[in-house]
């Protein structure tokens, strides 16, 4: 069994998906028009057949009372790893992504919390040996 899909739920399809391939470096996987939205997927760059993103509207009501919970407590929705948080964390800044909490280094792991400008905050995080 393989985790093939997950859920982050977005304000505006179209701006999530400009942010996560545009600033974070995402690939399209999928694109598909269903009515009023999109089948929308992201993926990690060349790499096809890692775990989707779906940036799915908040168009049921508890889509966005979960999201807007979690953002309003300061949670992130989901962990990104990266190779070095403290690179990522200097080049999203250069790009204007504002971060709740900066590179925090707790021992086995380093993390750091930014603004994924659609609803969401995001950890990403460095895991130590």
């Amino acid at each position: 069994m393989k985790l093939q899909t997950v859920s982050i739920f977005v304000d505006d399809q179209q701006h999530a998906l400009e942010f996560y391939t545009g600033t974070l470096g995402f690939e399209v996987a999928a694109d598909i028009p269903m009515g009023e939205h999109r089948w929308l997927t992201v993926v990690e760059a060349g790499k096809p057949d890692a775990t989707q993103i779906s940036l799915e509207p908040k168009a049921h009501p508890a889509a966005g009372a979960y999201a807007d919970a979690l953002l309003e407590d300061g949670i992130p929705c989901c962990v990104m790893a990266v190779d070095d948080v403290q690179a990522e964390y200097d080049r999203l800044v250069a790009e204007g992504v504002t971060f709740t909490q900066p590179p925090s280094n707790l021992g086995p792991v380093t993390v750091a919390v930014l603004d994924d400008t659609c609803g969401n905050l995001l950890q990403i995080a460095q895991f130590h040996g």
